[in-house]
């Protein structure tokens, strides 16, 4: 299964498992410790909780969920924040780590998690979100379980303050960038050049010409030419390239019927997309487990030649397969999707592209942050 973000309150969470941040001695805490005991039932949980006793930081223990709506609580207790030199970090990581390991014991298939140690602890908060993503996607690179982070407001949800004065750079490059290139363009008439592309101000030839050695864009280059008697990729130089790429796009269509035309349809979504997958060697674990996609979902594309994906989950697999920003419209072009530039959650992928961040764990923060939906689940 997959990660997701959802703010919420989690004793409204619905899991096998929802993890509290305990007190370590034998009582009520604050803060989400004192939620859980008052929605599982303050004396009951508490007797539960006697019987195990005194915890130490990063331990962590079960009790039944009692009026919760869950099977299990997982108790683990985090460190208090003194400057990051006694170990703090690794005492949450643990938190995160032996949370998950008995959840898997327990034969839990969700299990939802508060950001640990960030209330009355003080745990800087950008810190416990960057531990608890790096935990829990190691855990599921080998394990199936649906993990929901329960972020209560926004205010509790903190990332890299340069990260996101970066993202907003480029939101904000972009934007200027898209109406100069309007503004500069005109329209545009039928079988006319074609505008400049948003990408850098670059025109579709140039985009080709500098990504022309890309191995996929090869096999493009071959599909789209190869009837016409043309291999572009046999081009020696660019100016072989340009000339013979111009050829082809001038050969005329309009003396073939629309079933010639339906007999030279290209790859679906589905074929292009397993064409990639085995042309870079990767098994399909590992690609819907880096795409945050479960692996029901994933069977289910596989079995079908002429699956239709939602844009989130389009994009996640193009993450995945680390493609390129072109290599992304070209696949997302398949279904019929295309990256806008007028919604701010295709600028955050862009940039996230265009900077070589594949972590989709992060990409989704940031989409999150900014209160776009993530990718994926």
């Amino acid at each position: 299964m997959a990660l997701q973000i959802i703010r919420n309150n989690i004793i409204n969470v619905e899991a096998d498992a929802i993890v509290n941040t305990a007190n370590p001695a034998v009582g009520v805490g604050r803060g989400v410790d004192q939620s859980i005991y008052e929605a599982a039932g303050w004396e009951k949980l508490l007797e539960a909780r006697e019987k195990i006793g005194e915890m130490s930081p990063g331990e962590a223990a079960w009790t039944p969920a009692f009026d919760l709506h869950a099977k299990y609580i997982i108790h683990t207790v985090g460190p208090a924040w003194r400057g990051g030199s006694f170990g703090e970090r690794e005492t949450v990581a643990e938190c995160y780590s032996r949370s998950l390991k008995l959840a898997a014991d327990l034969d839990c298939e969700s299990i939802a998690f508060p950001l640990i140690a960030t209330g009355t602890y003080g745990f800087p908060k950008d810190e416990a979100l960057r531990i608890a993503i790096s935990e829990i996607s190691r855990f599921l690179l080998s394990n199936e379980m649906e993990v929901l982070l329960v972020v209560y407001d926004k205010e509790s949800f903190e990332v890299s303050g340069k990260l996101f004065s970066d993202i907003k750079s480029y939101i904000g490059d972009r934007e200027a960038e898209y109406e100069a290139v309007c503004r500069s363009s005109g329209p545009v008439k039928a079988n006319g050049p074609m505008p400049p592309q948003s990408s850098g101000g670059r025109g579709l030839l140039n985009r080709l010409l500098r990504e022309r050695k890309s191995e996929e864009h090869i096999l493009m280059e071959k599909e789209v030419s190869m009837d016409a008697g043309y291999d572009l990729s046999e081009a020696e130089d660019d100016a072989e390239f340009e000339s013979a790429y111009m050829d082809v796009q001038a050969l005329p269509i309009e003396g073939k019927s629309l079933d010639e035309r339906l007999e030279h349809l290209d790859k679906t979504f589905q074929q292009y997309l397993f064409m990639l997958i085995d042309r870079r060697g990767l098994t399909d674990p590992e690609v819907y487990k880096k795409a945050n996609i479960d692996r029901k979902h994933f069977s289910k594309i596989r079995s079908n030649v002429d699956y239709s994906p939602s844009k989130k989950t389009a994009l996640a697999l193009a993450i995945a397969l680390e493609l390129s920003l072109d290599e992304t419209k070209d696949l997302l072009g398949r279904a019929g999707l295309a990256l806008s530039p007028s919604i701010m959650s295709d600028k955050i992928i862009e940039y996230c592209i265009e900077t070589c961040n594949y972590d989709i764990y992060e990409i989704n923060c940031i989409l999150f942050k900014y209160d776009q939906p993530t990718l994926g689940v």
